[in-house]
């Protein structure tokens, strides 16, 4: 068995454990819950970095961070792979998945800058932030139609990260003046994958 340092609101977790279950390898996964931010945690013993997701394997290799576990989930599973093989298509794929990565990272620094204390947060930090986030945004919808209805690390990177503003940006809905993203999203979003990897509610 696999151990997975694993947080349910995460969706870089998300992802990983989509491609765990696309693949079918979900099982041979034990997901350990991990709260990254607590001053007693053990996670930088096995990732330096701090972060979950943090998967050790078998042999206690510790794999990080999430598209590398990705990758390496895939490379267990059969049927087909969801990293393309090399050409256009890899580099598609790979190019959504940074897409997808990088609007996470915008919304969880605002999320954590909002969070801090009156008189040190950074208004045009936060507003830095949103901005890339709706900017990637737009440049889904220019390229809704390309997106398909295939599964690949690009299509799972990006549902999970619409599931996280969804999640944490709720007052903050994305889908205005987006309508091809949004019957995309819609589309994808009925995969068991998907479904079973949704964040707690309340």
């Amino acid at each position: 068995m696999m151990n997975l340092r694993w947080s349910a609101t995460s969706p870089y977790v998300r992802k990983v454990m989509m491609v765990a279950i696309e693949r079918g390898v979900a099982e041979s996964i034990t997901r350990q819950p991990t709260d990254p931010w607590s001053a007693d945690t053990d996670l930088p013993q096995g990732n330096p970095l701090g972060k979950v997701p943090a998967l050790t394997l078998e042999d206690g290799t510790t794999l990080f961070d999430s598209p590398v576990i990705a990758e390496y989930l895939d490379s267990l599973g059969a049927g087909p792979s969801v990293f393309p093989a090399a050409g256009p298509e890899r580099w598609a794929a790979l190019r959504l998945q940074a897409i997808a990565d990088g609007m996470c990272d915008a919304a969880i620094l605002r999320r954590l800058e909002n969070a801090r204390p009156e008189g040190e947060k950074s208004a045009a930090w936060m507003e830095r932030q949103r901005v890339a986030v709706s900017r990637a945004l737009d440049l889904l919808e220019a390229e809704a139609a390309s997106l398909g209805d295939g599964v690949t690390i690009g299509t799972l990177a990006v549902l999970a990260t619409l599931g996280y503003l969804d999640f944490r940006f709720a007052h903050e809905p994305w889908r205005e003046g987006r309508p091809a993203l949004t019957a995309w999203f819609a589309r994808m979003a009925d995969r068991d994958s998907f479904r079973r990897t949704a964040p707690p509610v309340g």
